[in-house]
């Protein structure tokens, strides 16, 4: 093979890997206690972001659109894509298997890459590889099985890797499958030097009489919401921008809802809530009729997507307090409401719609760190509306 030709390295687990076994090998509520610490290159002297103001206006604001993201382009592939490939257009894709149906998806952490190589923090970032796949095969109530990762670069850095790596790992422990293996690919000259990129591949399974398709849902119904732990994987395109229009560095100062602070860059960075377990637990219970991931095109694309036709939603936006990361974005960029709703989680990371009767429940056993909102109701109509 000629010397510039694309070299790849296959990466396979031994054919009887197996999910980790057992409480003691697997590390717990790693997303609650693990704090981000950027590497001491900032110039002297920090600065405190202030937050105080959380909505947009005034003046030209800035868009996911005009960041070069394009969502409705997006959406329009989907459909053409769907024409080709009739019953995609869900978080997952199902294929019966038997008596179950296997679920898989695909991801990627987008932007966010840029983050990485700019904070050098590279031992979470394969958490969110993780979670943007395992999050959305979850919604259909499918248990993730196993986890396959793309790791692609220019010149392979062994170190980099295997802390990139390490946090693949890290995020298959927390959603409780097996990393069954991977491929490494050193492309010379295709990405800039000490950059990579990421995509991940997850497969679950859940019995075809359990299936969460939200076709029993009705208005009425309870929409409860499950905190994120900051802007997870999506709008890195705006949000970068808007770091750039601020004048703050990656070690300048952010409050946090706790009162205590944080760095721009720990914000930014901190790593995509795994909802896997908490998700499967909360199902077990019953009366849980659909889920909606909020990721790209946050609150106002995602939950319809559960939705029979002819129903909608109410969100109650005063039910749960926005994390400061949001309110500062807004006010740099000027963002208006209606783009960060359709650009970010706003703190809301998983949307469940319940019963009315399963969603007391639901709310009284959640405390914590596993703190659950009530956040909104199915109504009839179409799309979703704020109040």
């Amino acid at each position: 093979m000629a010397a510039d030709r694309l070299l790849y390295l296959l990466r396979a687990a031994p054919a009887a890997a197996s999910p980790p076994a057992g409480p003691s090998s697997r590390r717990r509520g790693a997303l609650q206690s693990q704090r981000l610490r950027l590497p001491a290159t900032a110039a002297a002297g920090a600065r405190r972001a202030g937050v105080a103001c959380s909505c947009g206006g005034g003046g030209e604001g800035m868009t996911y659109k005009g960041a070069g993201v394009d969502i409705d382009a997006g959406t329009e592939l989907v459909r053409r894509i769907a024409r080709m490939a009739p019953g995609i257009g869900g978080f997952g894709g199902l294929f019966p298997w038997g008596d179950d149906y296997l679920v898989a998806g695909t991801d990627g952490v987008g932007t966010k890459l840029k983050l990485a190589f700019e904070t050098g923090i590279h031992d979470t970032i394969g958490i969110d590889l993780v979670a943007m796949s395992v999050n959305d095969i979850v919604t259909s109530g499918a248990k993730p099985l196993f986890f396959l990762d793309y790791f692609a670069t220019s010149k392979l850095d062994v170190d980099l890797a295997e802390k990139v790596i390490k946090g693949i790992v890290d995020g298959c422990k927390q959603s409780d499958c097996a990393l069954l293996g991977g491929e490494t690919a050193e492309m010379p000259g295709f990405y800039a030097e000490g950059e990579y990129d990421l995509s991940g591949f997850a497969v679950g399974a859940v019995k075809k009489d359990k299936v969460i398709d939200g076709k029993s849902i009705v208005e009425g119904d309870i929409l409860i919401g499950l905190p994120s732990s900051g802007v997870h994987s999506n709008g890195f395109s705006l949000a970068r921008r808007v770091l750039e229009k601020s004048g703050l560095s990656l070690n300048d100062q952010l409050p946090r809802n706790d009162g205590m602070t944080t760095t721009v860059g720990e914000a930014l960075m901190a790593p995509t809530v795994i909802y896997v377990k908490k998700v499967l637990e909360i199902i077990s219970k019953g009366g849980v009729k659909g889920l909606a991931h909020i990721t790209g095109g946050g609150f106002t694309d995602n939950i319809p997507r559960v939705f029979p036709s002819g129903l909608g939603a109410t969100i109650f936006t005063a039910t749960w307090e926005v994390p400061p990361v949001f309110k500062w974005i807004q006010q740099v960029g000027k963002i208006d409401d209606a783009e960060m709703r359709r650009t970010f989680n706003m703190g809301i990371g998983m949307v469940l719609v319940v019963s009315k009767e399963a969603a007391d429940g639901i709310l009284e056993s959640s405390h914590g760190p596993n703190h659950a909102y009530r956040i909104g109701e199915v109504i009839r109509g179409e799309g979703v509306q704020y109040i």
